[in-house]
Formats: structure tokens, C-alpha cells, sequence
């Protein structure tokens, strides 16, 4: 499931990704250069999951979008953060990586992204999947 209703408490946006992996954290860095209007971000490793319903094999697989109403997961969190974005350009991208045939695209492309991450540059061993 890659959306999800948030029945916690959180008041603001947070986008949770794996501290661990190198690769994970300099995409985060790049997008926070890059989009003009980004979240708080921290590593799930900082971050009291259960307060987010979200388990250690949640955040193993995706990278999470929390908003005070939804948890956005994968490409989606992608979508969503892209969505609040005050560039037409961006929203638009964020729309179509939701809506099929192109969200197919997209959460492939993540799948295969999440999976190999530990051999594209900047990986690490630690950016390695677990294994099912």
C-alpha cells in the first residue's frame, strides 16, 4: 500500500527516509536544494515510528510522506511532495507521477531504484534492501 490515512497526531509535514543509506540521504539533500517549499525531513532512524504507524520493514522499503491527513509512501511521497510545490511545472509532474498509466511508470522506477540503491552512486552496502 503506498497511501494510507494518518489517524495520529501530527501537526506538520515530515518526510521520513533511511539515515542509513547513503544514497537515500543525498537525494533528500538535493531535493531540499532544489524545491522551493520542502518539509522537515529525518532519518526513521531518529524518529519514533509507532507514532506514525509506521513499522521497521515500512521505512526498510519506502521512503515516507506524512502530512497531518495522509502517509504517502514510495512514489507517491514523491507525487504528493511535488504537489505542494508553488511551481505550476512541479505540481503538474507530482499530478501525472499519480495518475495511471503513468503512476505505473513511476512506482516501477521506484521499485527498481529502492532495490538496487546500494550499487548507484553514492550507495553503500547499508543502502541494501532487506531481503524478503
Amino acid at each position: 500500500m503506498n497511501t494510507r490515512p494518518l489517524s495520529t497526531s501530527a501537526h506538520s509535514d515530515l518526510l521520513i527516509f533511511d539515515g542509513d543509506c547513503a544514497f537515500c540521504t543525498t537525494w533528500v539533500d538535493r531535493l531540499r536544494d532544489a524545491l522551493p517549499a520542502f518539509p522537515e525531513a529525518q532519518p526513521s532512524q531518529w524518529t519514533d515510528l509507532s507514532a506514525y504507524a509506521l513499522s521497521d520493514d515500512d521505512v526498510a522499503r519506502y521512503a515516507w510522506y506524512v502530512t497531518p491527513r495522509r502517509q504517502y509512501a514510495g512514489h507517491l511521497a514523491l507525487s504528493a511532495l511535488l504537489r505542494r510545490q508553488p511551481r505550476f511545472g512541479l505540481r503538474f509532474l507530482g499530478w501525472l507521477i499519480a495518475t495511471p498509466p503513468w503512476s505505473w511508470l513511476a512506482a516501477g522506477g521506484y521499485s527498481l531504484v529502492a532495490r538496487f540503491r546500494h550499487r548507484l552512486p553514492g550507495g553503500t552496502p547499508a543502502c541494501a534492501m532487506p531481503r524478503d
